[in-house]
This record gives C-alpha cells, structure tokens and sequence, in this order.
C-alpha cells in the first residue's frame, strides 16, 4: 500500500497542477493535501513507536482517504471533470480498501 499510495501522490500532484491551470485554486490545494498526505502518513507508520502509534497512522491514512474521495465526488458532481477523467479514483479505492483491512487486521491481532 506504501508504493500505491506513493504512486497515487504523483498523480494527485498532476490533477492538482491542472485544476489550477483551470482556475480552480482552492479545490487543487485541497486534493493536493488530503491525497499527498496518504502517503506521507503510511510512511510515518514505517517507524511507529508502538501499535497503538501505527494504527494512529493507519487511521490519519484512512481518514485522508476518505477526505479525497470526498474531493474527487465534488470534482465529478460538479462536472469539473468526469468519472472517466479521474481515472485515479479507481487507485483511491484500492488504498482505501488496503487501508481498512489494515486496519482490521491490526483491532484483531490486538486482542
């Protein structure tokens, strides 16, 4: 999930340029954080301090996640751009997916 999401920020770092290419600063600097910060926390997770410190991780990761779906629905609703023209959507969903088995993995290994 670690390389996925690495992947994933460069493509939210292009979507980013062209929505302020288009004009549309405020929604660029949003997708640019929520979808950069993904990875960043997966990365943070690498050198937790303890469990409870990697699902804290785990957690910001997913929350992100879901703040950049969040993003990605407007951009579509809005007709900013189309399903098709998002096309990273479908890499979100596999992290988002990753992340909450993570997660789960992580609430039934501490019992």
């Amino acid at each position: 999930v670690r390389e996925k999401a690495l992947l994933f920020g460069v493509e939210i770092i292009k979507l980013a340029n062209d929505l302020e290419r288009r004009k549309f600063y405020v929604l660029a600097k949003q997708v640019l954080r929520s979808g950069t910060s993904i990875g960043a926390n997966l990365a943070e997770s690498f050198d937790a301090q303890s469990r409870n410190d990697f699902l804290s991780k785990i957690n910001i990761a997913l929350k992100e996640a879901r703040e950049t779906e969040y993003w990605f629905h407007l951009l579509e609703l809005s007709g900013i751009y189309t399903a098709n023209e998002l096309s990273c959507a479908q890499t979100l969903n596999e992290i988002l997916a990753m992340l909450v088995a993570t997660k789960k993995t992580i609430k039934i290994n501490s019992k």
